[in-house]
């Protein structure tokens, strides 16, 4: 008898979102001492970190193919440990330029698994006649406060950022194989295709419109990620948790805003949904520039993350959605010019928090966000069908 977890689909779907995440989010709380170690600038760490981002970017525009080759339950089973492991392995780098090679396979892997993810949950969400997509990156943002938390602890006993990344091989291992061993892939959606998808997946007009709605979040999103540690660490000389604090306080309040929000999708329609949450974003911003104190900073970093929890789960949904081409491909074109906000985002936040001070690498997302709330009518102006079915939770 096999060990695994029974759950249901949608579950299957949550889990895979989570445990991806705990093994991604394992680095970034880490990196004002990996950054320490290497005795280098942040205009040197954002251009590391690019190795991150160029390997996403790769595997979003060219993995279609073998994804499809090789299915999803293996791509979902041999590449979230693979992608620990990378990140373990770049974690000795001891110069910027190792550094960066080293990420680019665990960018590889970062780019394939989005791909298996999000066409997953859209096609589970298809047969349920009922929105999941935000719950579903909803546990991706609580599997990325468990691994910032998880950070915290490490940082508190002083063990380093090379004994974390490697303990956490067995356990992404582990919870893989409990939780997706038995994964099947969902029905392919009605308006799918099983032509063979192109090697590039070229976007049309209205997925451009779709990236220029989630530019703001994306860059918002990745500066949480990259450096509120190495903010919270530089400008207030907290205490040493409080840098991986800071990452999990902005992955819980996207967690929970991404769990419940469907419901305000169901309610009010995507589009005022996205545009409040554009809002609140723009709020957290201005908080973080101008706090006074770390505890202030939390605030700010909380309403960042709820106002940029929306943004990529709702694009993903509309692409998805789309008729004119199969939902892989419109999914993988979304994500791959999303993402060259991830691959630009590295050295220009590195340049400006090097010479104009860390609090603008947040400030310079204000008049983004001002672009994404006035495209983002393309996400749609009713709201979604309401059905019977019982809550997925």
């Amino acid at each position: 008898m096999s060990l695994s977890v029974r759950l249901q689909p949608h579950h299957r779907v949550f889990a895979a979102f989570a445990i991806y995440a705990f093994g991604l989010g394992q680095i970034f709380p880490r990196l004002p001492d990996i950054k320490f170690a290497m005795g280098i600038e942040e205009g040197a760490l954002g251009l590391a970190l690019m190795g991150i981002s160029v390997g996403t970017i790769t595997a979003l525009t060219l993995s279609t193919v073998l994804v499809t080759k090789i299915g999803h339950r293996i791509g979902i089973l041999a590449l979230i440990p693979a992608m620990a492991l990378f990140f373990a392995i770049a974690s000795f780098a001891s110069e910027p330029l190792a550094f960066f090679f080293l990420l680019i396979p665990a960018g590889l892997c970062i780019g394939a698994v989005e791909i298996i993810i999000n066409v997953e949950a859209d096609r589970v969400e298809a047969g349920m006649d009922r929105r999941i997509m935000s719950r579903a990156h909803a546990f991706w943002s609580l599997g990325f406060f468990g691994a910032a938390a998880y950070s915290a602890i490490m940082v508190k006993f002083e063990i380093t950022p090379q004994t974390q990344l490697m303990a956490s091989i067995p356990i992404c291992i582990l919870l893989t194989w409990l939780c997706l061993q038995a994964f099947q892939p969902a029905t392919i959606r009605a308006t799918g295709s099983h032509d063979k998808p192109p090697i590039v997946a070229k976007p049309t007009l209205a997925i451009m419109v779709l990236v220029g709605v989630t530019l703001s979040s994306m860059l918002l999103e990745g500066a949480s990620i990259d450096w509120t540690a190495i903010y919270m660490d530089s400008v207030f000389v907290a205490i040493p948790e409080m840098g991986a604090i800071g990452v999990a306080t902005a992955a819980l309040s996207q967690g929970l805003v991404r769990y419940f929000g469907d419901r305000f999708v169901d309610r009010f329609a995507p589009t005022p949904v996205a545009r409040g949450m554009q809002t609140v974003m723009a709020l957290g911003i201005i908080t973080v520039f101008f706090a006074p104190d770390p505890l202030t900073a939390l605030v700010g970093f909380a309403l960042i993350g709820a106002g940029n929890a929306m943004m990529f789960p709702l694009a993903m949904s509309a692409a998805a959605q789309r008729t004119d081409r199969p939902a892989a491909i419109n999914v993988a074109a979304l994500a791959q010019f999303s993402f060259v906000t991830f691959l630009l985002a590295p050295p220009l936040l590195g340049f400006i928090a090097e010479h104009f001070g860390l609090r603008w690498t947040f400030g310079i997302g204000l008049p983004l966000v001002v672009l994404s709330f006035a495209l983002s009518g393309a996400l749609g102006s009713k709201p979604a069908k309401h059905t019977t079915k019982a809550a997925c939770a």
